[in-house]
């Protein structure tokens, strides 16, 4: 889901200089890379464990403990002193598709951990959009990728699910780390549109939001002037956020190679949750043997609601999506129908390539 993108307005005092204290915050994974500010080219850190990392639903400020107090250290320390990198891959998501509940799975101690929406990357994001004034953006976000790579314990693999809106970045990530997989993961077309409907005038806001985002990355090019989106009903508009992410998801297996690039819809995961599991360790060269595949699918990731941590069992899921899809049915079939016209003229794949399950 698209996370919040915002500037670092406080100015906070900067360390100045390698100090020891510098190096312990860098070198310490429990010390998150929270923020970049590219107006002074620094980094904030916060002290988040690892069971604090369990707990939020995302590392926002929205669900992180309050209080907690940063420190801000110029970017090209923080470089310097990070350690070496662990093995870094990426859950790239179009939202509403069970992404959080994948991150979750991956968070196991000794094996991988996983990163849900850091905000940091979120800062490049709109940067960019802003503009980009001052460092070099590639070379910031190479070093923002390295501080990310953090593990909590000696060979684990990083595991990051960025929020939507760093879509955009995800071929110059791919780019910047040859050595990176991704899965791709979407909900189908009407789960989505169900998915916005339900959440009432959030979710229609929401995906308008969305959608100026992608305008701004130059994503969508589907015909439409700026005035006709404004003709289009919230749904129409999901849908057509919907249909830009699904192209750029296709173009990313054309650049990369399926043996880099997955994907997976969120029907498939509910549906086989173990092949699914097997399959992104696979991808990811990451071992799982049976009794471990076996806790994870026992885990909190796939027994508990990823949002309100209460219990939900796949057939609470189906449920769910079946209450919504029915309540609106007519207009969620109706613009399904419209955005499956436009992406035939337009040659979007409804369904993606590089399928996980069929490696």
């Amino acid at each position: 889901m698209a996370g919040i993108i915002g500037v670092m307005n406080a100015r906070l005092p900067i360390m100045a200089g390698l100090s020891a204290e510098t190096a312990t915050v860098v070198r310490d994974p429990s010390w998150l890379a929270h923020r970049y500010d590219p107006a002074q080219d620094v980094v904030q850190f916060l002290p988040v464990s690892r069971t604090v990392h369990q707990k939020s639903t995302f590392i926002t400020d929205e669900y992180l403990p309050k209080g907690l107090v940063p420190v801000v250290v110029p970017r090209a320390l923080a470089k310097a002193e990070a350690p070496s990198e662990a093995p870094l891959h990426f859950v790239f998501h179009s939202a509403f598709c069970c992404s959080t509940l994948l991150a979750r799975a991956f968070e196991r101690p000794g094996w991988a951990m996983g990163l849900k929406e850091p905000v940091i990357l979120n800062d490049i994001v709109g940067w960019r959009r802003r503009g980009g004034q001052g460092a070099d953006m590639a070379t910031v976000l190479d070093d923002v990728l390295t501080l990310l790579a953090r593990p909590f314990e000696p060979g684990e693999a990083v595991i990051v699910k960025p929020s939507n809106i760093v879509n955009s970045l995800a071929a110059a990530i791919l780019a910047l780390r040859p050595n990176a997989r991704a899965i791709l993961l979407h909900a189908p077309l009407r789960t989505y549109l169900g998915s916005i409907a339900r959440k009432g005038m959030d979710g229609r806001l929401w995906v308008r939001v969305l959608l100026q985002g992608l305008l701004d990355d130059k994503l969508v090019d589907f015909g439409f002037s700026p005035r006709d989106y404004l003709g289009l009903t919230d749904l129409q508009v999901a849908a057509i956020g919907w249909l830009a992410q699904q192209r750029l998801f296709g173009r990313l297996v054309a650049q990369f190679g399926p043996t880099r690039v997955a994907t997976i819809n969120s029907a498939m995961v509910t549906a086989e949750p173990a092949a699914t599991m097997q399959g992104l360790a696979e991808l990811f060269g990451l071992p799982l043997e049976a009794p471990a595949l076996e806790e994870i699918l026992s885990g909190p990731a796939f027994t508990r609601h990823s949002k309100h941590e209460t219990s939900f069992a796949p057939e609470d899921r189906a449920q769910e999506l079946a209450d919504g899809n029915r309540l609106h049915a007519p207009e969620i079939e109706m613009v399904a129908h419209w955005a499956e016209v436009v992406a035939e003229t337009m040659q979007v794949p409804m369904t993606l390539p590089a399928p996980l399950l069929s490696r």
